[in-house]
């Protein structure tokens, strides 16, 4: 009985990390669901998993499934992928439908992201600033230039919006010196080269933020702004961790994919499940921008193409869109196994 307890806490968290992004998932494709139904497009499955069937039921048009393996799910229309010469079907409906298909899956994502980030908000009594209120003992910051009243706008030339943005980028600077952009006394004023001391942790760089900041008063208004602001931060930190991985600013061993990322949440999961929000968050919003970049086999991909059409009045031969899709595919999925790999090496290396 111990055993079996023992190989539960074990267990439990990595099963909660595999329903999170079955959640995620889901979502994504609801968004298609609901977009297909509102434009007139007939939906002939909506499956939760996949694999065998657990479970089926037809409700008007559509079969809803229940699957056995809970990794995905998808969200089958008429044509498609293929020609149909049903008038209903999705590649007889103007682009314009279409491509608010398509999209609404990432706007899913995008809109359930926000909703996390405020439920995290709402129990907050007072939200963060960005505006240093005062100093730590043994600061050096202030040695070079920032005061107190100060309200951080960039860093490295880079907007900061919420103290997360300031988080980011204080991450793996080399010399512990940044340029930092303020206003003070109603300007702007940029200061080269701020000084602070660093730490390192799994080789990585990180500043040591030596000041406290004001808290903001909790109204209404308030949590809406700050809900924004926090959502705003996440994307560009997606964005900017996209812009520093090609510009080689962190290697292949800095990212993660599903193992690396379960396995993450299932540490968070341990400590407590409210932890596993923000990491909700941030991947329910990455997977909303991931899936809008111009690539083959993702919905971006696929909206590049209907944009083509929508600017050219005249569709790309469907046979030469799907070689392309494919193509990426095959690409996407190398990828994903190289890091996948990545991340079993390094759950048992330790």
């Amino acid at each position: 009985m111990i055993v079996i307890i023992e190989v539960w806490n074990n267990v439990w968290p990595y099963i909660v990390a595999v329903l999170l992004f079955l959640v995620l998932i889901v979502i994504h494709e609801f968004g298609h669901f609901i977009a297909a139904k509102a434009t007139g497009v007939r939906v002939n499955e909506f499956a939760v998993g996949f694999g065998p069937k657990l479970f089926s039921k037809k409700i008007g048009e559509t079969t809803y499934m229940l699957k056995l393996i809970p990794l995905g799910g998808y969200c089958a229309m008429e044509g498609e992928d293929e020609e149909s010469s049903d008038n209903r079907a999705f590649c007889n409906k103007k682009a314009w439908k279409r491509f608010i298909i398509v999209v609404m899956g990432a706007v899913f994502n995008l809109l359930f992201g926000f909703a996390i980030v405020a439920c995290i908000l709402a129990p907050q009594d007072r939200f963060t600033s960005t505006v240093i209120a005062e100093f730590r003992e043994g600061a050096v910051s202030c040695e070079s230039g920032l005061q107190v009243d100060d309200k951080i706008l960039e860093v490295n030339g880079r907007k900061i919006f919420t103290t997360y943005d300031l988080s980011y980028a204080f991450t793996n600077v080399k010399d512990g010196k940044i340029d930092i952009t303020v206003k003070r006394d109603g300007e702007r004023v940029k200061l080269n080269d701020v000084e602070f001391t660093t730490s390192e942790e799994n080789g990585m760089s990180y500043l040591n933020v030596d000041f406290y900041v004001y808290g903001i008063e909790k109204t209404f208004g308030n949590f809406i702004k700050e809900t924004g602001k926090t959502c705003v931060s996440y994307c560009l930190v997606i964005w900017r961790s996209l812009i520093d991985l090609i510009g080689g600013k962190y290697g292949i061993s800095a990212m993660s994919g599903p193992v690396g990322v379960t396995a993450a949440i299932g540490t968070a999961a341990k400590e407590s499940l409210i932890n596993i929000l923000p990491i909700m968050a941030l991947i329910s919003i990455n997977l909303g921008i991931f899936n809008l970049l111009p690539v083959p086999a993702l919905d971006g991909g696929r909206l590049l193409f209907i944009l083509i059409e929508m600017i050219f009045r005249k569709p790309v031969p469907q046979k030469y869109e799907a070689v392309v899709h494919m193509v990426g595919f095959f690409i996407l999925i190398g990828f994903m196994l190289l890091i996948t790999a990545k991340d079993i090496w390094s759950l048992i290396t330790g």
